[in-house]
Formats: C-alpha cells, sequence, structure tokens
C-alpha cells in the first residue's frame, strides 16, 4: 500500500492505495466524491475527467500515486455556496446537457479552456472538447454554451460571476439616480 496526499477541491486527503488504484477509483471510492463518472476505462469517453494542477486529465488513465500531492478539483469543486459556477449556468441556461454523464468532464474541460483562452473560438472549442464524448447533444448547445460562459465572464456579467465576486465587479453597481 502506499500512502498518498491529496488536495481535493480545497479539502486535503491522506489515503493508502495499491500501486495500480486508478485516480478515478481513488476519488470515487477514497475520497467518497462520485460526480466523476467511470466510462470506458480507457481515456476515451471523457467522462472521468478532473483538473490535476489546473489541468485536465482523464482519471481512469493515472495511477493515484502519480497525483501524490496534487490539487485536484472534481466537479463537486465548482460550484460554490453562493450558486453554480458560471460555466456551470451557461450550460443550464443553453441546455446543454441531456443525460448528464458527459457533463463533469465538459464542464471541467470548459473551466481549464477558458482559464487560457477567454474568447475561444469554434475551432479551439471543439478542439478542447474533443476528448469528452457526448451521445445526446450533438455538441451544438455544447459550444453555444461555452461561448455564453466566456462572453459573460469576460464582460464581468453579474449574472455570470459567482455571489461573491458580484460585488467586484464593475457591472453590479447600481445605476445612477435620475
Amino acid at each position: 500500500m502506499n500512502r498518498v496526499r491529496l488536495k481535493v477541491n480545497g479539502q486535503e486527503h491522506e489515503i493508502e492505495v495499491e500501486s495500480c488504484t486508478l485516480l478515478v477509483h481513488a476519488i470515487r471510492e477514497d475520497v467518497g466524491l462520485t460526480g466523476t463518472h467511470v466510462g470506458c476505462l480507457t481515456g476515451d469517453c471523457g467522462a472521468c475527467t478532473v483538473l490535476v494542477d489546473g489541468a485536465s486529465v482523464k482519471s481512469c488513465s493515472v495511477f493515484a500515486v502519480s497525483a501524490d500531492g496534487a490539487e485536484i478539483t472534481t466537479i463537486e469543486g465548482l460550484a460554490g455556496d453562493e450558486g453554480l459556477h458560471p460555466v456551470q449556468q451557461a450550460f443550464w441556461d443553453e441546455f446543454a446537457f441531456q443525460c448528464g454523464y458527459c457533463l463533469p468532464g465538459m464542464l471541467l474541460t470548459t473551466c481549464e479552456l477558458l482559464d487560457r483562452d477567454q474568447d475561444p473560438d469554434d475551432a479551439a472549442i471543439d478542439q478542447a472538447i474533443n476528448g469528452n464524448l457526448c451521445r445526446c447533444t450533438g455538441y451544438a448547445s455544447i459550444r453555444s454554451a461555452v461561448r455564453r460562459a466566456a462572453t459573460r465572464m469576460a464582460a464581468g456579467d453579474p449574472d455570470a460571476l459567482p455571489e461573491s465576486q458580484r460585488s467586484e465587479s464593475p457591472s453590479a453597481e447600481p445605476p445612477p439616480s435620475a
């Protein structure tokens, strides 16, 4: 057994795993967060995508021991006390999911994309989500959701920001009275 330290969604975890334990299983079984889905176990579908130190990773293709000391964000770590993350809200607004199986991977991949490119075009969106399979939506609504999240976040739209950031946004100030 190997002792592994993970910081998952801001919370420290110390777990014991076999050398061959996949990160997806450690997250689900040892940490107890089941939002990370087990899909193909071959790295093809993207249902198990998490952010490891800010980069999207298919957790079915990574051993838990290799993530020792890493900061991991799962789908459970996106929304805060103030409500949905802006990317989650955009997916909701655009009806960019149906069965929801691909949703955790799509959302986390979108977060990574928007962290590095605040104004992605369709080609950049397609490239980013290329490793995440969705059998329900046909991808048009997913592209729309990514564009909506990018536009609203870049504009500082208070409806696209978590509540804790709304008071800091210039557009959140009330209009001057006449």
